[in-house]
């Protein structure tokens, strides 16, 4: 029998892990919510309306977008959840423990707990969905759960996952899509239906969903902390346009919502609450370095120091966010402050490097983007100063991914990253081989070994900070990203709301009242 060590309590995210579809259009899905209805502290009648966004799909092991795993995590519940600062804690599992080697993780689960239709959730449940997103042929976190080998239900209680390698990432990992429980039964009936009807265990159940429109939850009575769910109500909608959402809020068709760093001073004017809460987005330039002309790396190393992040900022952000060369922002356990002093702006440098590469005449290029004007603009226009002509096209946001990262036809790609549960989950979906935002789908070797160590090495070791910033110091010097500035989540409530919890990775709601 291996001897298990139990995790330290969580202390600050200096020593542990961050971050970080098919319904026809305008057709509607009823649903029968399950379970009575409780009387909650925000009152039978409160609603909360969020103007955010609505899933790629309901069911988080086909969800296609990092964003999803907001949405999902109001009628899912996973094995850990994240706190405010996004240190993993108990959620499903009460605890959990390792063996010395980090190659056995046994999960303890909650007593009693069911799924949304009554059904039981237990060890064989958790079992069976980690099963599923491993191996399941349309999977899109199976690459995340290539390091387990084998699940066991030891009990009805007790889960224990066998890892190909030592790997301390998991009860972070598990926090996210690739950790949410599915309810066996329906996907062994029907797996399908899952796009649009979630079968879990969450804070929610949902009543109906009209896509692209709405989707109308009510509270779940059975959830394993429900009684801190306050609100009885939620609906989600689709993020607004920027140039209405202040209009929207005061008017009370969302009370609720994300708003641009243009819109703050408005939202404020109108009398809105406004939150700026830091979060694990940042914006970036992905880039196929196996497209001419990226295949040359002192191309996309010319445009590291061609691009003024600052000016980007200023008039693209309005100020809100931090300039960074990096992934992940300040104050998190992968962020090396000395990274920031790489690729400042130098106009000078980026013609010599192009020249370098051949280009000393010019060089043209297509800057692909969902919105090909703000910031886009403004890339363009500092790209032209150093001899690069960059053509301006509009990726739809609904083809977006399938485009740039699965058909990976686009070569300069102007994207946000929104950060994942677990560090190297985020390293491997931005720099793996098989990582969906690394259209090159290359890596150098010497990255693979960082992350190596990092997954060997516990979360509360006092070394995993140093070997983490290691790790994110070979990415950026080796990878063709180029990164820009942080992205904080910018939420404008109405009076009727109370104060929203600043949650780092996922945005939760517990605690909050309407009146």
């Amino acid at each position: 029998m291996p001897n298990f060590r139990s995790p330290s309590p969580p202390s600050g995210l200096d020593r542990r892990s961050f971050l970080g579809l098919s319904l026809g259009a305008g057709a509607s899905l009823a649903l029968t919510a399950c379970g009575g209805q409780a009387t909650t502290g925000g009152g039978a009648a409160s609603t909360l309306k969020w103007g955010w966004t609505l899933p790629s799909s309901w069911d988080p092991v086909t969800s296609s977008a990092g964003w999803d795993v907001h949405a999902l995590s109001l009628v899912y519940a996973a094995l850990t959840k994240l706190d405010p600062k996004g240190n993993p804690v108990p959620a499903l599992a009460s605890s959990w423990t390792y063996n010395d080697e980090g190659t056995v993780l046994r999960f303890t689960l909650r007593k009693g707990l069911t799924f949304e239709d009554g059904a039981p959730l237990d060890a064989t449940a958790v079992k069976k969905s980690i099963e599923r997103g491993r191996d399941d042929g349309k999977s899109l976190v199976a690459s995340q759960l290539t390091g387990v080998k084998k699940v066991i239900a030891v009990d009805a209680r007790t889960v224990e996952l066998r890892l190909a390698e030592p790997d301390f990432q998991f009860p972070a990992l598990l926090a996210g899509k690739t950790g949410m429980v599915v309810n066996p039964k329906v996907f062994e009936r029907d797996a399908a239906t899952l796009a649009t009807r979630p079968a879990g265990a969450g804070p929610y159940t949902l009543v109906s969903y009209v896509q692209n429109s709405k989707a109308v939850l009510r509270r779940n009575p059975d959830y394993w902390d429900a009684e801190q769910i306050k609100i009885e109500n939620f609906e989600l909608h689709p993020l607004p346009e920027p140039s209405t959402v202040v209009a929207s809020l005061a008017s009370g068709q969302y009370n609720v919502a994300q708003i641009p760093g243009t819109q703050v001073e408005a939202a404020r004017a109108a009398g809105l609450k406004v939150q700026v809460i830091p979060s694990m987005v940042t914006a970036v330039i992905d880039v196929h370095s196996g497209k001419e002309p990226f295949t040359d790396p002192d191309v996309a190393l010319a445009l590291k120091y061609a691009i003024d992040r600052g000016e980007l900022l200023k008039a693209g952000a309005f100020g809100y966010g931090a300039v960074s060369h990096q992934p992940f922002p300040a104050g998190y356990a992968g962020h090396d402050p000395n990274l920031e002093k790489l690729f400042p702006y130098d106009p000078g440098k980026a013609k010599e490097l192009l020249a370098k590469a051949g280009y000393a005449d010019g060089l043209k290029i297509t800057l692909s983007a969902q919105n090909a004007e703000g910031v886009a603009e403004l890339i363009q226009a500092q790209l032209k100063r150093v001899g690069v002509t960059a053509e301006l096209e509009t990726i739809p946001k609904a083809r977006a991914t399938q485009i740039v990262y699965v058909q990976r036809s686009k070569a300069f790609y102007l994207d946000q990253f929104a950060g994942r549960e677990s560090a190297t989950q985020a390293f491997q979906v931005l720099f793996g081989k098989q990582g969906l935002m690394n259209p090159g789908r290359a890596a150098p070797p010497e990255l693979e070994a960082a992350l190596d160590v990092v997954r060997r090495t516990p979360l509360d070791a006092p070394e995993y900070p140093e070997l983490l910033q290691k790790a994110t110091g070979v990415a950026v010097r080796t990878m063709p990203n180029i990164f820009l500035y942080t992205i904080p989540r910018i939420l404008a409530r109405n009076s009727t709301v109370s104060e929203i919890p600043s949650y780092a990775v996922v945005q939760r709601f517990e605690g909050v009242t309407v009146s």
